[in-house]
This record gives structure tokens, C-alpha cells and sequence, in this order.
């Protein structure tokens, strides 16, 4: 999916918000903004929004003299979606149609996006997930998809997130004991993607096996990807992809079968799929 002109205000803003979360005096802020409007001039319409923001990141990164731009955005993300671990664990526990559940879970833990044009709140969203209907709702192409597989590839997304995701593949390795998971993690600190460093903290790889994808955009950019990588994303029987960015990327791969499971935060994303923001998402490609 490439970009059009409204991720090219998207990006720029989100150099305003980056500012604005972090606090910086009017002088960096300034700073920001202008030179994402400065490289916006020069953005390839042939490329993906993920891949088109990167460098405006990097950027962003070296002007904050860090290379972690939401280093403490996600350590709270963490500890917020840690809290409600317990809530969700009965909720699957009492669930009378697990697989349906644990993937709307899923995509509940999706609306901790910093880089969205949307913000949604973590809490409200668990209140109602259960009870929301996907408004593409693929979800017995997935577990059909599973029952007969035997590696998944599931492309991680946001940190806090990773909590969710965590507790999905312990539920599907429950539900499907004969699969064996892969988790993907970006390559090094993108807005507030997932690494290696925040899945091992959580101790995601006592789970199953993760891997650090060495893709530095904000959705898994195949091409960027290392050779291990590749491998297995092309050798697993099915991909699950989390959240917007990896969607963005992957809508037109030359994989099958990919099941995107997001919630529409964008209007792009939203004219993409056909349906509105705000709308929970189970798609196969």
C-alpha cells in the first residue's frame, strides 16, 4: 500500500506530536516540524507510509540526540498493559469461544500506537473488545488455516502490545499444540515498535522463538529483512500480522495466506479495507 497525500500530513504531525510528548522547548519543536516538512518534499509515492517515515524518524532521533526516541512512552506502555494481564488471563479463561476471543484480544492490544492519527485508550477498549464484532471477520479462515499448519509467523507490532501478542500465541499453542511460532521484532527502535530488547524483558522467548527481523521500518519491509528472516516468513504455513504498519507493507506480498489483525486507526488504512476508523479487523489476503 503506497502512500498518498494524506500520510504526507500524517508524518508531518506526527513530528508535532513528537514534540509534544516529549516535552521539548519551542526551539526543538520548531526544529522538528520543519524538517519533516522539508524531507516531505522528496517522498516517493511508490513507497509504503512505514517506509516513507523511517527516515523522517531518524531524523527526528538525531535532532533529540537519542536513539530511542519513546524509550519512556513505552516503559509506561509496558507497565499499563502488564496491569491488565490478570483481567484478560479470566476473561480467556471464561471465554465460551476462545479462539474468537484471544484474537480480539489481540487486536484490543493493537490501539497502543504513538504514530497513529487516531489515539484510542487501552482501558475502554478492553471494556468493549469482547463484545465488538469485526467488521471483517476472517476468523474461521484463520483457525482453519491453523489447524492444518505447522509454522506461523507472528509479526509483532507495538511494545505493550507485545503483552497481548504474548499471551495470544500461548493461547493458540494451547488450541493448536502442533505448530511451532515464530514472534518477528524490529531490527532497532522505531517510534514504539517492538525489539528484541522489550520482548526478551517479558521473557517472550521462554514462549517461543523470537526473532529480531533486522527491519527498521515501522511494519515488517520484506526486502529489509534478514536472510533468517525471509526464510521463515516464506517457509511458514501462515502469517499473522499485527497492527497498521505491517499491513501497509504487506497488503500486496507475494505471500499467502496473510491474516491481518489491526483496528483501523487511519483514514488511508480505513478507505484501504473498505470499512470506518475505529472498525476491529480479521482479514485474510
Amino acid at each position: 500500500m503506497n502512500i498518498d497525500l494524506l500520510c504526507v500530513e500524517c508524518i508531518i504531525n506526527q513530528a508535532q506530536r513528537v514534540g509534544d510528548t516529549l516535552n521539548v522547548d519551542e526551539k526543538t519543536s520548531v526544529k522538528l516540524i520543519k524538517n519533516a516538512k522539508e524531507m516531505s518534499k522528496s517522498f516517493s509515492f511508490s513507497q509504503t507510509p512505514p517506509e516513507v517515515a523511517t527516515p523522517v524518524y531518524e531524523k527526528m532521533a538525531e535532532i533529540l540526540n537519542t536513539d530511542d526516541i519513546y524509550k519512556e512512552m513505552k516503559d509506561r506502555s509496558t507497565k499499563k498493559a502488564q496491569s491488565f494481564l490478570p483481567f484478560l488471563k479470566q476473561t480467556l479463561q471464561n471465554s465460551k469461544n476462545l479462539f474468537v476471543d484471544a484474537t480480539k484480544m489481540a487486536v484490543a492490544g493493537n490501539v497502543i500506537d504513538l504514530a497513529s492519527e487516531v489515539a484510542f485508550d487501552l482501558e475502554e477498549e478492553l471494556n468493549k473488545i469482547f463484545h465488538t464484532d469485526f467488521a471483517i471477520d476472517n476468523t474461521q479462515q484463520l483457525k482453519s488455516s491453523l489447524q492444518n499448519a505447522s509454522s506461523v509467523v507472528v509479526l509483532g507490532d507495538n511494545v505493550g502490545e507485545h503483552f497481548f501478542d504474548k499471551l495470544y500465541i500461548q493461547t493458540l499453542q494451547e488450541l493448536f499444540p502442533h505448530v511451532k511460532f515464530y514472534y518477528f521484532v524490529r531490527g532497532k527502535p522505531i517510534i514504539n515498535d517492538v525489539t528484541l530488547k522489550e520482548a526478551r524483558e517479558i521473557g517472550f522467548d521462554e514462549v517461543c522463538e523470537v526473532i529480531d527481523s533486522g527491519v527498521v521500518t515501522p511494519g515488517f519491509t520484506y526486502k529489509m529483512a534478514t536472510k533468517k528472516a525471509q526464510e521463515l516468513f516464506d517457509s511458514a504455513d501462515v502469517i499473522i500480522s499485527k497492527g497498521m504498519g505491517n499491513y501497509e507493507c504487506l497488503s500486496s506480498s507475494h505471500k499467502s495466506p496473510i491474516f491481518f489483525l489491526l483496528k483501523i486507526k487511519c483514514q488511508v488504512v480505513a478507505s484501504s479495507l473498505g470499512n470506518e476508523i475505529g472498525s476491529i479487523i480479521c482479514l485474510q489476503r
